[in-house]
């Protein structure tokens, strides 16, 4: 899965405040995410949230 930083990515699950859409901060093994909604950031294993995404959208509109 191509994942870059500055992608945002639609997730199936919401966050606890609401929101499906999280910001790439880092990419490698782990993804380093913050929140759309309320600006939390977390550092998550690739393989877990490669199975969350729902859509990738590039920041650049590409």
């Amino acid at each position: 899965m191509d994942v870059q930083v500055n992608d945002i990515l639609t997730m199936k699950k919401k966050h606890p405040c609401g929101a499906q859409e999280m910001l790439v901060l880092r990419t490698g093994m782990d993804f380093r995410l913050r929140c759309i909604g309320c600006g939390h950031e977390f550092l998550v294993p690739r393989q877990k949230i490669e199975k969350h995404i729902r859509k990738i959208t590039r920041k650049d509109g590409t």
